[in-house]
């Protein structure tokens, strides 16, 4: 399949899923060796569970099918382009190649705060709308510490 056919795909995921009412306008597809291994449209609504956009459900379900928490050699496609949610999702996941539909500014027009948040992650905590304050941090370096001394842990 082409990129085209595989974005496509992402499209009708969203369109699914509006007419289904289960969640927002939005198709992703994770695709690995010219298959899709995780397929994903927006069920926050459907689910009362504002994580679960279309990206978040695709990359879920290409680890729990690949069997592994990074996804190095596989290209993700999205109806829209990525929150930061999901796009800190993709560097999680070190997804190395995005393709995507609508724009972040085509989103805010129709309703999503996806652009609102772009805007807020560069201001000073003390300027963003979300109020941020440290507390117990010297308390919170303990499992810091304690992981710093593993031997056997499992490094992402």
């Amino acid at each position: 399949m082409s990129n085209e056919n595989f974005m496509r795909e992402a499209i009708r995921l969203s369109v699914d899923g509006v007419r289904s009412g289960c969640g927002g306008p939005f198709g992703c597809v994770v695709v690995r060796d010219g298959a899709v291994v995780g397929r994903g449209s927006n069920q926050v609504t459907s689910t009362c569970d504002p994580t679960a956009h279309a990206e978040i459900v695709a990359i879920r379900e290409a680890c729990r099918k690949l069997g592994k928490f990074q996804l190095p050699d596989c290209t993700l496609f999205a109806s829209c382009e990525p929150c930061p949610m999901c796009l800190s999702a993709i560097y999680w996941a070190h997804i190395p190649t995005v393709y995507y539909g609508n724009t972040r500014q085509d989103a805010a027009a129709v309703g999503f705060d996806d652009d609102f948040i772009y805007s807020q992650i560069p201001l000073p905590a003390r300027e963003r709308r979300v109020s941020m304050s440290a507390l117990l941090g010297d308390e919170a370096k303990g499992a810091f510490s304690e992981w710093a001394r593993m031997k056997d842990k499992v490094a992402y």
